[in-house]
């Protein structure tokens, strides 16, 4: 089974209200060694977040008295107004990238790469802070014991989705890493065993070294377009 955002994510958040002023964010997040923090309001929910590189601005356009360039981006525009913030609602980036408590580790790990971002807020769906998850919390499922990874890719894929023979296969598992060996009745299978092993929760890479009994793998259903 995935395992869910929920089960991974950190519930005591550190977060800031929009009128936290700048050195008291600074402060906070030297203090708990964390990167960037959710802006909440009154009520809980999440408005964005204010990250070190948010807070670093302040370095990079440190006159303020200087005239903006013509020929600056619209990106460079809004980071020199947040250059000039001293509060956390004029400082953050909203809005703010979050993710469900249901989602599964994997949702979470894509979505964090896909804005950059090393965190995400967790809420429900009227937008209420629930938690946090971290990279280090996503990259915990790579920590499940090796006998643990073998007994799901047993039980779950080979016995109950794929309904093969678990005796014809042999089955190791070091360091994450899957060694698939032995006999399938069809070649067919070969790949869907490789593929739902690949998703099990904690293989680290998936070594196939099966043969089979019988060869009935039919290109054209990999490969569409070869179809007659």
């Amino acid at each position: 089974m995935k395992s869910l955002v929920r089960d991974v994510m950190t519930t005591e958040v550190i977060a800031v209200q929009p009128w936290t002023p700048f050195r008291e964010i600074v402060a906070r997040l030297a203090e708990h060694r964390i990167s960037a923090a959710p802006v909440l309001d009154a009520e809980g929910n999440v408005l964005g977040v204010v990250t070190e590189a948010d807070l670093l601005l302040k370095q990079e356009h440190p006159d303020l008295e200087l005239n903006v360039p013509l020929v600056w981006s619209r990106r460079r525009r809004l980071e020199r107004e947040k250059a000039a913030a001293v509060v956390a609602g004029k400082l953050m980036t909203t809005p703010a990238v979050t993710v469900p408590p249901t989602a599964t580790v994997t949702e979470a790990a894509r979505r964090m790469h896909t804005a950059r971002v090393k965190r995400l807020p967790v809420v429900d769906e009227r937008g209420q802070l629930l938690g946090i998850v971290s990279r280090a919390d996503l990259l915990k499922v790579f920590t499940r014991p090796d006998e643990a990874i073998r007994s799901e890719i047993i039980n779950d894929v080979i016995v109950g989705d794929l309904m093969m023979n678990p005796s014809r296969l042999v089955i190791r598992v070091d360091d994450g890493v899957v060694v698939l060996e032995g006999e399938a009745e069809r070649s067919s299978l070969i790949p869907y065993l490789v593929r739902a092993v690949h998703h099990v929760e904690g293989v680290v890479r998936v070594e196939n070294k099966l043969s089979f009994d019988i060869d009935d793998y039919d290109p054209a259903m990999a490969y569409p377009w070869m179809r007659p």
